[in-house]
């Protein structure tokens, strides 16, 4: 940085004005200006300056005060001071420092020696012999840019706005105040009155250009040491997350690191298992314990852009179980005594249930399976099981079947374990019906394919004592209802009836009369 604590400046230029657009026309013609400034920069952009101008700009009116005379011209003098405020937009002590100022300060107009004493001799036609200088209030504003040729030595440009009220110098003046008599214009009572003036209600704008070189003095500023760097937060360990409940030999599971880092990088990690490296690069560290016992795990988690920042977690332990397999505890049919389908008043359908303890309590499937009949919902400890499809033979007999319900439990390796309950199904006897005895009209006498049907097919089925005979008698409506009597005259006896008649004659058939065949219960 260059020293520019304080700047001495020596400048020099051309002044400029405006003219001002009233009156005869006053212009201040255009000239050069010399001067100086000094400056103290207070900060690093902004800075407070004396300023000092001295200008050469001759005094012309423009128009004449009558036909045939020339225009007034005099010689004048500025001088001004003033008090500005700078702002650079680079900082102090830069190379090249543009800025902006605008300040207030004082104007000094003063007509030359020699402006003076023309005026006096020609007051018997212009009526100037009161010429004389004045102070009035001015304002600057502008900006410019200064740089170092070397460390103490540099140069300026600038270029000002400058603003006052119009000076009269002692002349008439013409503005607020000033009245023209009833009947006459300004140029008319100008004529009459036969003398100059100068508009006092009006401002002056000038513009200055100026080249300066500068004086830099003051001692080198140094730039504040940096603030020492501010170490980076410690990384945040976390913990080591997947242990939780039972661990089970030959379950795998998956810890985790919650590790983070403060500012965001990206981690880096490496596993230890029993403080043997293990696993992966990786917040994950799948572990699947091949026998029971206890285990200690732990990772050390590093700043992948910075490995000096490190952190660890851990040791955690865990306690592995050994394997169980499945076991079935318990199993049960209610009821576990069924009646087959052909039994319409038994019960057909049994509850299934059963319990069962998997290993290191992990999650079991069910699957019932039955020797015989079907099971529905057979995919969960309660099942149910039916026992109409049973398929049993015909008999007079009795029949009993031992159906076996078998439930397996399944573990989350693939091993099982099974229980089995019996159910008993009971059939009981059928009713067979056999062939029709056919009888001749109003006839109980039963012919040779009746006794074939007696012979052949019921007495073998009587004699084997697995069947109880039932006989039963018919007649249609257009036979008579009793059979004949036996005897004549009184001692003819009433028969029995038709029907009651044909089923006597058929037992006697099936008991050969003298009990040597099947004997058949009256």
């Amino acid at each position: 940085e260059y020293p520019d604590m304080v700047e001495l400046d020596a400048f020099g230029g051309v002044s400029l004005f405006a003219k001002v657009n009233a009156g005869l026309g006053e212009k201040l013609a255009n000239g050069g200006t010399v001067g100086a400034r000094l400056t103290f920069n207070f900060n690093r952009h902004w800075g407070a300056e004396l300023d000092y101008n001295f200008m050469v700009n001759n005094v012309r009116l423009l128009t004449p005060i009558a036909p045939g005379l020339p225009s007034y011209i005099f010689g004048n003098q500025i001088q001004t001071g003033a008090l500005d405020a700078v702002y650079s937009f680079t900082p102090r002590g830069s190379r090249v420092q543009p800025y902006v100022s605008a300040g207030v300060g004082v104007a000094g107009f003063a007509p030359t020696r020699k402006a003076e004493q023309e005026a006096a001799a020609r007051d018997a036609i212009f009526h100037s012999g009161g010429l004389r200088g004045l102070i009035i209030p001015a304002f600057n504003y502008g900006g410019g840019v200064k740089f170092h040729v070397s460390e103490h030595v540099g140069v300026r440009f600038d270029v000002r706005g400058w603003w006052s009220r119009n000076p009269t110098f002692g002349l008439p003046g013409w503005g607020p105040g000033f009245s023209i008599p009833a009947g006459q214009n300004l140029v008319t009572f100008q004529r009459t009155a036969g003398g100059i003036y100068i508009p006092s209600g009006q401002g002056m704008n000038g513009l200055q250009a100026t080249l300066g070189f500068v004086l830099y003095m003051g001692r080198k500023a140094v730039p504040a040491p940096p603030p020492a760097p501010v170490p980076p937060a410690p990384l945040n360990p976390g913990s080591i997350t997947g242990a939780e409940g039972t661990l089970c030999q030959g379950r795998a599971i998956t810890l985790h690191s919650t590790a983070s880092d403060p500012q965001g990088h990206a981690l880096t990690y490496a596993w230890k298992l029993n403080g043997a490296p293990s696993g992966t690069n990786s917040a994950d560290f799948p572990f699947t314990p091949n026998n029971a016992g206890d285990f200690a795990v732990e990772v050390t988690v590093s700043d992948s852009t910075n490995p000096s920042r490190s952190v660890k977690a851990g040791p955690v332990p865990l306690t592995v179980q050994a394997y169980v397999a499945p076991q079935v505890t318990s199993i049960s049919a209610t009821p576990d005594q069924l009646s087959c389908a052909s039994d319409p008043t038994g019960t057909h359908t049994a509850n299934l249930s059963g319990q069962a303890t998997g290993s290191c309590g992990g999650t079991l499937t069910y699957k019932w399976t039955v020797s015989e009949g079907s099971v529905t919902n057979d995919t969960s400890p309660n099942a149910t099981f039916d026992a109409s499809t049973l398929s049993f033979e015909g008999g007079a007999q009795g029949q009993t079947k031992t159906v076996t319900a078998t439930l397996t439990a399944t573990d989350e390796t693939g091993k099982s374990g099974s229980q089995t309950a019996n159910i008993s199904v009971k059939c009981p006897p059928r009713f067979v019906r056999l062939a029709d005895i056919v009888f001749a009209k109003n006839s109980p006498r039963v012919n040779n394919c009746g006794k074939r049907i007696l012979i052949d097919e019921a007495a073998p089925q009587v004699a084997s004592g697995d069947y109880d005979i039932v006989l039963v008698g018919h007649r249609d409506t257009d036979e008579e209802t009793n059979v004949p009597g036996r005897g004549r005259g009184r001692r003819r006896a009433a028969g029995h009836r038709l029907d009651e008649q044909r089923v006597l004659n058929s037992s006697a058939v099936l008991s050969g009369g003298t009990g040597t065949c099947a004997k058949v219960d009256p």
